[in-house]
């Protein structure tokens, strides 16, 4: 799945894939909010991790679960 994370007074956005759902992601990223913590992590497909400063999270998008398809399909 694709995340794509916005980050106040930042130009670019961060935009990476994990292996996680979205109902994990959304979970994650609630708990971290709710409780006041001041970073939120997040691990992509190839081990990568992520630190983002919860005070300055702009937005979170979640893209879809689906794999890509490759070739034709009719």
């Amino acid at each position: 799945m694709e995340i794509r994370i916005g980050i106040a007074n930042t130009g670019r956005e961060l935009s990476f894939e994990t292996n996680d759902s979205a109902e994990t992601v959304k979970t994650s990223v609630a708990d971290a909010l709710g409780s006041g913590a001041p970073f939120i992590t997040f691990t992509d497909v190839k081990g990568s991790s992520y630190i983002v400063p919860s005070a300055t999270l702009a937005y979170v998008e979640l893209g879809t679960d689906q794999t890509r398809r490759v070739g034709f399909f009719a």
